[in-house]
């Protein structure tokens, strides 16, 4: 079956009545017209390679008096960047009215108090760039939104109006927040849904002049430059009364027609999904592993490797990695420990028992961390997120406990994420090593704020200019790890892994390139105590091993080494 038919069946299944047949027409024509307006990008392919990590930074996230901060970032990732990274992420640079960009105003603009769109493809000049999809809401000062309240016929059916007194118990709520929100339009009062917010109103893709809108969003995110489509939030998008209203069917369905779409026109893009949900559900949306999302945020990295830490133990984060697995080898992980938001629990559970989940908590809170709360069912309220820093939530900041190993700890976690299967993501305030900004924290009253902090550029140069400075060693580290990563096909996102169990105090993982010629060994001590090793590399069917970051350093028959605390050991293997 080519794309025009299954694009066919996608619509059919979404709206089956008559009105697939003319959906489908109009929605050839407009891919049609985009093909003709961009034939170059039909030839492109996807690729991803062991070079590629991500920055996942805000637009304003260095500012420089009286220039765009886009220009800013620009530079600056320009200077310090360039052969680190391959990629960056933008968080949401359009207008918004809230929610630090998720609650957005106008898709084709770009926030007026960044830059312009001169400046988002000057940044795509010199990484690939990841744009954010934030389609499962409109801000309520949308001009989609003001069209319904004012009773335009057009528009009248892009929202959920919704019978406050309909039982909506079933539905999976990511907030303690009403579900409704009460709004008075121009004839009378109308209550919509609103997943996240009263700010955030969800769009009704039941309608499918909706789902036109929003592919057109897509269409022209590509041609702007986005190699990465994140699609934010994407789990709530389809909604059924008398449902969870969560991974239904016709969600699906909907990254499945956006990926034919962009399959067809722009090959080289590539969906990235965001669902902070348990894992089984998370990597629903890899689908058949070549027909939804290329890659999907591995949510439960985070949480499990502060267990890891916290416990000095890698039992469980061994075990769940021997049980990740890929449905083809066209698809891969969006690894990351920290982000915008908090990190997040639900992914844990499932993998870690409650009361492992609660000891995290108490030693979050007792590190100066926050927790947030999602609704149940019942009407009670579970923790849904921690907000804190990853550096202060691996090592607490009050502890008189020396910088230096604070600084081994977080990289230690860090290394163990770049060694996975998968494509790193990495935070600026990780990236330039930040700490808790419990400043922002007070002001706004927002427990994400914590980790949000915008910083003058001339501060973080004159730190990172510094060599005894907290920013300086955290981001010399690495650049070093990213480095031996970059260089070696073992670490290629469509390679394989093992783990290997050598001691509880040990993460151990095989990579291997896709064609088996490179292979890795990577040892990471997650323990405050030196732990002994000894290992016979004819395991591994290797003869001899090359300490990647001293090449002088050789091993002949096994690996016999005292690793010191949060010590990180990378091998080359010869086969």
């Amino acid at each position: 079956m080519d794309y025009v038919d299954r694009i066919r069946g996608k619509l059919q299944f979404l709206y089956p009545n008559e009105q697939a047949a003319d959906l489908f027409s109009v929605l050839m024509e407009r891919i049609e017209a985009f093909q003709s307006r961009h034939p170059e990008l039909r030839a492109r392919k996807p690729q991803l390679s062991q070079a590629d990590a991500v920055l996942i930074t805000y637009g304003d996230q260095v500012s420089e008096p009286g220039e765009p901060p886009l220009q800013t970032l620009a530079e600056f990732a320009s200077r310090h960047l360039t052969g680190v990274v391959s990629s960056v992420h933008v968080l949401p640079f359009y207008p918004f009215s809230s929610d630090d960009g998720f609650s957005v105003i106008d898709y084709y603009q770009v926030d007026p108090r960044l830059g312009s769109w001169e400046h988002i493809h000057r940044l795509a000049g010199e990484f690939r760039l990841m744009f954010d999809a934030v389609i499962n809401h409109v801000s309520a000062q949308s001009p989609w939104f003001q069209a319904f309240m004012g009773d335009q016929p057009s528009y009248s059916d892009y929202f959920h109006v919704i019978d406050p007194a309909i039982d909506l118990s079933r539905v999976v709520r990511p907030r303690a927040l009403p579900l409704l929100t009460r709004v008075t339009t121009a004839s009378g009062e109308k209550h919509v849904w609103t997943t996240f917010s009263a700010d955030q109103i969800d769009l009704n893709y039941a309608n499918p002049q909706v789902l036109l809108e929003v592919l057109d969003i897509l269409l022209f995110y590509i041609a702007q430059g986005a190699e990465f489509i994140r699609l934010d939030a994407i789990a709530f998008l389809w909604k059924e009364i008398g449902t969870p209203c969560i991974h239904l069917p016709q969600t699906h369905q909907v990254i499945q027609l956006f990926r034919l779409v962009m399959d067809l026109v722009a090959p080289h893009a590539m969906l990235v999904t965001e669902t902070n949900v348990p894992h089984a559900d998370n990597i629903s949306y890899f689908g058949d592993g070549t027909n939804e999302a290329q890659m999907v945020y591995n949510f439960a990295l985070p949480p499990l490797t502060l267990h890891t830490f916290h416990t000095a133990n890698a039992a469980a984060l061994s075990e769940w990695v021997n049980r990740l697995s890929l449905p083809t080898r066209q698809v891969t992980f969006f690894n990351f420990l920290a982000s915008h938001d908090g990190i997040g629990l639900n992914p844990a559970r499932g993998v870690l028992s409650e009361a492992e989940i609660a000891a995290i908590i108490a030693k979050t809170q007792s590190h100066g961390g926050l927790v947030s709360y999602k609704q149940n069912p019942d009407g009670s309220r579970s923790p849904y997120e921690l907000n804190i820093n990853y550096f202060d939530a691996l090592s607490n900041p009050s502890s008189p406990e020396p910088e230096q190993i604070k600084i081994e700890r977080f990289t230690a976690a860090h290394a163990i994420m770049l060694s996975l299967v998968g494509v790193p993501g990495i935070y600026f305030h990780s990236l330039f090593g930040s700490r808790g900004w419990v400043e922002g924290l007070a002001q706004s009253g927002h427990n994400r704020a914590i980790n949000r902090q915008k910083l003058p550029r001339r501060v973080v140069e004159g730190e990172l200019a510094d060599p005894g400075s907290l920013r300086h060693r955290v981001f010399s580290r690495f650049k070093k790890l990213l480095r031996l990563r970059g260089e070696r096909a073992a670490f290629h996102p469509f390679g394989e892994q093992r783990v290997i169990e050598i001691h509880p105090a040990v993460f151990g993982l095989l990579r291997l390139s896709p064609d088996g010629a490179s292979c890795a060994l990577c040892l990471h001590n997650v323990s405050p105590e030196e732990t002994q090793i000894e290992i016979a590399l004819r395991r591994f069917e290797s003869k001899s091993a090359t300490d990647m970051s001293r090449p002088e350093v050789k091993f002949n028959g096994k690996v016999a080494l005292n690793l010191r605390p949060y010590q990180v050991f990378w091998l080359d293997l010869d086969r």
